[in-house]
């Protein structure tokens, strides 16, 4: 690359901080945008502590950086539309507003980039439930701000519409019919806004709704992951891509069902570092500066598991009798119940017999 770039993050933690170190050893500045000053970022870069929507500090950020990105969906669009330079948030508004809302997002795959996504119908109150079909399983998820479990609610009977009643009364929300699935893979693809690179496809293990194991090559078919790769790259290039995208999935026995997506690098994706020649998150640096990017490899199968609060102290157990694994601490001061405080990578052509953080213990 010709010349050192000055990259703004808004946000702080282990996304922004394991992209951040991607672009310093690439030879590039970076400074982030987090409400902590102490945020997992502050490891690795300058940081301006201040709220997401905090337009002054937004325009702070922009002044300073030639380029800006983001490391998660919860951020001011409007307030960067404010402060940004013609192409200096390459990813744009426009896939933050897309991945903000689950409304906007499944219209867009469905309709824009024509893949299929699970039966849904959106939910503007109450009333919008009270002829659904009780003989299928739902789940009902505001339209905006949930994650990890976080403002949904899984309707199997009628004794689940009084909850599921006042979600609906509280936030526009999308109504999914439940898909009988196989395995729930992901994709993460990156693009420079006109090529684009794509990575294995990896299979996804959930507890309690957040991403505990992810195997990789996912264990489908080869057509089937030739599929689902197809179906990533379609969505890169309708949206014109920069940076990293990851498209959750769900495979069944002969298709491929979209979720969602998350226009950034992703927990799924977190192996890469290791276990391929470049990570998520050097080509998402590459991609949001315009770069060339690399056709991926694999190096070896591998497992990511990931560490929550209640974990850390079996985790460091397990590398000291694993010393081949790779240990990521995010750096986070409190470790709190399911909270997300680092992984692990290994290379294993045997990943049941990788064994979860907390199996049957913490869950």
């Amino acid at each position: 690359m010709s010349s050192t770039k000055t990259i703004g993050i808004i946000g702080g933690g282990q996304l922004g901080q394991m992209m951040a170190i991607s672009a310093i050893y690439m030879g590039h500045k970076v400074i982030t945008l987090d409400p902590a000053s102490d945020c997992p970022s502050s490891r690795v870069s300058e940081v301006i502590a201040a709220p997401y929507d905090d337009v002054d500090a937004l325009r702070q950020l922009a002044d300073c950086c030639d380029v800006l990105t983001y490391e998660f969906e919860n951020v001011d669009a409007d307030g960067l539309d404010a402060v940004i330079k013609d192409g200096q948030l390459p990813q744009g508004t426009e896939l933050l507003r897309i991945s903000q809302n689950r409304i906007f997002e499944k219209d867009f795959l469905s309709n824009k980039a024509q893949v299929t996504v699970a039966p849904y119908k959106v939910v503007t109150s109450s009333l919008d439930l009270e002829d659904i079909d009780l003989s299928k399983n739902y789940v009902l998820k505001t339209a905006t701000g949930g994650y990890d479990g976080h403002g949904q609610k899984v309707i199997t009977s009628a004794e689940d519409l009084e909850e599921a009643n006042a979600l609906a009364n509280s936030a526009e929300c999308v109504l999914e019919e439940f898909v009988n699935f196989d395995l729930e893979i992901s994709v993460i693809v990156s693009g420079n806004g006109k090529d684009v690179t794509v990575f294995p496809v990896q299979e996804n293990i959930h507890r309690n709704n957040i991403l505990s194991k992810t195997i990789v090559p996912a264990r489908i078919s080869d057509r089937l992951a030739d599929r689902a790769k197809a179906i990533a790259v379609k969505i890169a290039e309708q949206l014109n891509l920069s940076g990293t995208l990851c498209v959750e999935m769900f495979a069944t026995a002969d298709d491929i069902i979209v979720n969602e997506i998350a226009p950034r690098p992703h927990n799924s994706g977190h192996y890469s570092i290791e276990a391929c020649d470049f990570s998520q998150f050097d080509t998402h640096i590459l991609g949001i500066l315009g770069a060339p990017l690399p056709a991926i490899n694999l190096h070896e199968p591998a497992v990511m598991l990931n560490i929550l609060g209640q974990h850390v102290e079996a985790a460091e157990r397990y590398v000291t009798e694993n010393p081949s694994a790779h240990l990521h601490m995010y750096g986070k001061l409190e470790a709190k119940h399911n909270r997300k405080m680092g992984h692990v990578t290994l290379f294993s052509n045997e990943p049941d017999n990788v064994v979860e953080f907390g199996k049957g213990i913490d869950f």
